[in-house]
């Protein structure tokens, strides 16, 4: 082991190794990764060296260091060390939330524009639809759901859409036979999302940092939840800004139960658990 090595292992990561990657990290996603996250970064990262043939920690971030910002290493170095935590109805009490939400947004008709910022694997876009279609009865409600990830990885696997069974058995039997599709023969076991639900959104990868966010529509509610918990708080304060210009002076902000903003309030205010709305709107 070299000097300030962190143990025996298959391949050499030193101390400065370990925090390289903590700044790089930070510098691309936002992420602050803290010392309790030295084994993780060890276990995800040592993946990638494998597949490259190298030895060390310190050859792999040289081999980052020559690749161009939008070389296909940096987007796997960043997949390899996001979390990708999700179920479908994940912290039910949002989606009577937003069924509420949605009744009164019913009154005014026209199309009502959605933001899943963290879409994972797909359950939480999956399930905003969920409560899309219940609330107004059909399987074409008149919602578009943009959801994004930054992890390219997650993303193809919530198109495609597909999930194995026991993903799904938290729901109710007449949610499964209404919004899944089982699979028979070489797709037994899996379960495919209803293709009416598919239709209703699109996934593209987005980096929270972005300065800048694609051209949109203004959103009626975004769901922004269990991804700030991995940012400090001046950067929390950066995307919260851009967010809420995203949204309709009315429109709502989801977030993680662990989540809170008292730091923001000159950008966001409370308006219910792990609820929030644009400062200086009237509730």
């Amino acid at each position: 082991m070299s000097p300030g090595g962190l143990g025996q292992r298959d391949f050499e990561y030193t101390d400065r190794d370990f925090h390289r990657v903590c700044a790089l990290i930070h510098q691309r996603v936002g992420i602050a990764l803290t010392d309790s996250k030295r084994d993780m970064v060890y276990s995800r990262l040592s993946r990638r060296l494998r597949v490259l043939g190298l030895a060390r920690f310190e050859d792999y971030l040289a081999h980052l260091d020559r690749q161009p910002a939008d070389a296909e290493e940096w987007q796997q170095f960043t997949n390899a060390l996001t979390t990708n935590l999700t179920s479908f109805f994940r912290e039910a009490h949002h989606f009577e939330l937003l069924a509420g939400q949605f009744e009164q947004l019913r009154a005014r008709g026209g199309t009502i524009d959605l933001w899943c910022c963290a879409a994972s694997t797909g359950e939480e876009p999956y399930s905003i639809l969920i409560t899309a279609c219940e609330a107004w009865g059909t399987l074409q409600p008149p919602v578009r759901l943009w959801a994004t990830d930054v992890d390219t990885h997650v993303l193809a696997t919530a198109e495609r859409g597909v999930y194995p069974l026991e993903r799904i058995a938290g729901l109710s039997d007449a949610r499964r036979k209404r919004f899944f599709q089982r699979g028979t023969g070489a797709n037994e076991g899996l379960a495919r999302v209803h293709p009416a639900l598919r239709a209703l959104v699109r996934f593209e990868p987005l980096n929270l940092l972005d300065a800048r966010y694609p051209d949109s529509p203004a959103f009626a509610a975004v769901f922004c939840r269990n991804v700030m918990i991995y940012f400090d708080k001046p950067t929390q304060r950066a995307i919260l800004a851009r967010i809420v210009q995203k949204m309709e002076p009315e429109g709502l902000l989801y977030t993680g139960h662990s989540e809170n903003y008292l730091h923001a309030g000159d950008i966001v205010a409370s308006c219910g658990r792990s609820l929030y709305r644009r400062a200086g709107v009237r509730a």
